[in-house]
């Protein structure tokens, strides 16, 4: 569906209107493309206190290919960083010292050497330096450690405070830039490349605002992979893939070289056999609500030699409000949106249909953190799967399994396009993007989780949602 406002408001114009009415002017977000590079310009990168990420960042910028800058209240970036073998430059405050007026695409702050809240001085310097140089559809990244595995508390409490700095950015940075903060566990530092590539990158194109929690992996080391087909050899199912959100996400596994199997009801058959045709995958059309339906999956994956990624997108809508809400509308929306995944991980889990190392990710919503009128069914649902996510993530981690979910706002699909054109230009424009996300940003977000390399990402919940200004 197109966004017609967004089309109006970047044409020559319609953008001399909207300035002189002082209306919103989003910024078309740049996605990512198969082949492209993970950032396209310098990424300037700074710390406080007493870093210790320094090597390891460097390590992975070279890996990743991009260029760097130190800031200046990072010196010793650039002899570490030019050990690994990157190419960098001194940030002077307003300019290179090679040459001014550069331009970022990408900020780096490791704040992991933050004592105090006496030492948040330096991340004040680093982002008032740097932020009016962030270039259109910029990446602002900050990586703290967890508050709650502190020894310090003077320690948690600046760890804690990077959640506000981090949201508040995010609405601060306009033009298509988002911020997103990463607490990594001291010790999961093999774990971080597989989310600073996503995070960096316009994978991410509407992730903002959110924190990401790394931990060790059961293995320890993460996936040696290649990064231009992280999926490559996996086996992933897909639920509800027959259109919108399920059929993008096919389409980003396979890009990334999953081998698919597409699920969808009997009623979407001939949509989910074209999907799996296209895609080089097989189809079933089975209702995930039927009582024999998890049974059927785990007689199908053990079939194939197990899967390694379970996709839980199916979902369905039944809208009143309680008092006029019939009971099978209720049970219906629970039954297939949260239920349903309950049996299938049950069946696939302890059947040994879903691989070692396996990956669970879920589809929730924003409805499910904030609530939504007439939507009671559906956001009771939707928070049932966060909880069974969060419930679930370390009984399964001993298993080497994880489970995560993702949590989309205002994605422009059918189902979208039939809301009320008020109620849709709101739900588009309340949110630091101001616009709706593609089904693409969904896709790519529950691919980054469903990654070999992201074994340390469990229990986690990432709202694709511009940074909605609905709920937490």
């Amino acid at each position: 569906m197109n966004d017609s406002y967004l089309e109006f408001a970047n044409s020559t114009l319609g953008g001399r209107i909207t300035g002189l009415l002082g209306l919103p002017q989003p910024t078309p977000l740049e996605r990512y493309q198969a082949g492209q590079p993970v950032i396209k310009g310098p990424v300037l990168v700074g710390a406080g206190g007493a870093p210790e990420l320094l090597d390891p960042l460097a390590d992975m910028f070279a890996r990743i290919g991009a260029q760097t800058l130190a800031h200046r209240s990072l010196p010793q970036w650039t002899s570490v960083a030019n050990a690994a073998g990157l190419l960098t430059g001194r940030w002077g405050g307003e300019d290179v010292e090679s040459g001014g007026g550069v331009r970022l695409k990408g900020l780096l702050f490791d704040a992991t050497g933050l004592a105090d809240v006496g030492q948040s001085e330096a991340v004040y310097k680093f982002f008032h330096d740097a932020a009016r140089s962030l270039l259109p559809c910029g990446r602002i990244v900050i990586i703290g450690r967890p508050p709650q595995e502190c020894d310090d508390p003077r320690q948690a409490t600046v760890m804690r405070a990077l959640e506000g700095l981090t949201r508040s950015l995010g609405k601060e940075v306009k033009r298509g830039a988002n911020a997103n903060l990463v607490y990594l566990t001291r010790g999961a530092e093999p774990q971080l490349e597989s989310t600073l590539r996503f995070l960096l990158s316009p994978r991410s194109a509407y992730v903002s605002g959110q924190v990401v929690r790394i931990g060790k992996a059961a293995d320890g080391d993460a996936a040696v992979i290649d990064w231009d087909a992280p999926l490559a050899g996996r086996k992933v199912l897909v639920t509800g893939a027959a259109r919108g959100i399920g059929a993008a996400i096919a389409e980003v596994m396979a890009r990334d070289g999953a081998q698919l199997v597409l699920l969808d009801v009997p009623q979407a058959a001939q949509d989910l056999e074209a999907v799996a045709a296209r895609l080089g995958g097989s189809a079933l059309a089975l209702d995930i609500a039927a009582a024999d339906t998890p049974q059927d999956l785990l007689g199908a994956a053990l079939a194939d030699g197990g899967w390694d990624v379970v996709v839980h997108n199916a979902g369905i809508t039944r809208d009143k409000t309680i008092a006029r809400m019939r009971p099978d509308q209720w049970q219906s929306v629970v039954n297939i949106n949260l239920a349903a995944q309950e049996r299938i991980n049950d069946a696939m889990v302890q059947g040994g249909g879903l691989r070692a190392g396996g990956r669970i990710v879920c589809v929730s919503s924003i409805s499910g953190i904030a609530g939504n009128m007439g939507q009671t069914n559906y956001a009771f649902s939707k928070a049932g799967v966060i909880g069974m996510v969060q419930s679930h993530a370390p009984a399964l981690a001993l298993r080497g399994t994880t489970i995560n979910a993702v949590a989309p706002g205002f994605i422009e699909t059918q189902m979208t396009a039939a809301v009320p054109f008020a109620i849709r230009e709101a739900g588009r424009r309340m949110n630091s993007m101001g616009q709706g996300g593609q089904p693409q940003d969904v896709a790519e977000a529950i691919a980054w989780l469903a990654s070999p390399a992201s074994g340390g990402i469990n229990g986690n919940v990432v709202r694709v949602c511009g940074q909605s200004l609905i709920g937490a």
